[in-house]
């Protein structure tokens, strides 16, 4: 995690203090979603840093449909908001529409609230376009003493945006989802290392690479984590970073073998002292 500047983490302390109280009136009288949008925009200025008058702008038009906020920095949508009644439960349906509107727009990030739930999804451009559910929490219960309830607002920051910390906090639960992991225990490298190890514990034993694979496949890890579209999308994901590493040591080794290439020396100098005289030094 990030370090996050002190006046940051004090202005969502305050922002926890300030918002919390408004949130449980907006519940009890049941507010519309007209006033829920005022609520939201209050509380990605106030809260979130973002500024109310360039950077926030409501009701975006985008092809044709409309979505009730977007973030906009340097003439670019950074998140597009839905935005739901106080009192109305968030459902797929709302999902959809807001994930259709980022899609149109070529925007990674979508968030889905009614002020307090929040759930932030990242957009996949594929065929067709799906979606993560990567964030999702509660406003109301968040502690302003607490360093985790700090942290998981400050992802949504702008200063979280400029230091890419919701990306990297996506990139980190990627890294650590069962079907990543399950993946990366079947991939050719680990394998090699239990087979080494197998070796040393059973030297007469002669065991390869797809006999080891199978087993674990088959009777160690649970067949949803290796079967099916994310664990076939986690493997392709180690192939594509193990290819980029051998592309790259192979360019490495190949500029080293140039740099290493003998000189050839001029042959038309001529050696020192060929043509003049040696002169003593009394």
């Amino acid at each position: 995690m990030a370090q996050i500047p002190a006046k940051v983490a004090a202005r969502l302390q305050l922002g926890i203090k300030q918002f919390q109280p408004i949130l449980a009136s907006a519940k009890t009288r049941d507010v519309n979603e007209s006033d829920t949008v005022m609520i939201v925009t209050d509380m990605l200025s106030a809260v979130f840093g973002y500024d109310k008058y360039s950077e926030i702008t409501s009701e975006c038009c985008i092809r044709g449909t409309f979505c009730d906020l977007g973030i906009k920095i340097d003439g670019a949508f950074q998140y597009l908001l839905e935005v739901k009644a106080i009192g109305l439960e968030l459902k797929e349906p709302h999902i959809k529409q807001a994930v259709d509107y980022a899609a149109n727009q070529g925007t990674d990030w979508v968030i889905l609230t009614n002020a307090e739930t929040w759930r932030i999804y990242k957009v996949t451009f594929a065929k067709p376009i799906d979606k993560e559910l990567v964030l999702e929490f509660s406003f109301s219960p968040l502690n302003s003493k607490k360093l985790s309830d700090i942290e998981l607002l400050y992802h949504l920051t702008r200063e979280g945006l400029v230091k890419s910390a919701l990306g990297e906090f996506h990139a980190q639960r990627q890294a650590l989802s069962r079907f990543f992991l399950g993946a990366m225990v079947c991939s050719d490298p680990v394998l090699e290392v239990v087979r080494r190890e197998l070796r040393r514990l059973s030297p007469d034993v002669k065991i390869d690479l797809e006999e080891i694979r199978s087993a674990l496949m088959q009777d160690v890890l649970k067949r949803e984590v290796v079967e099916g579209e994310k664990a076939e999308e986690a493997r392709k994901k180690i192939s594509r970073v193990a290819g980029r590493i051998l592309r790259a040591k192979s360019a490495k080794a190949e500029k080293q073998t140039e740099e290493m290439q003998p000189i050839s020396n001029d042959v038309s100098a001529e050696p020192v002292g060929a043509t003049g005289s040696v002169t003593e030094i009394h």
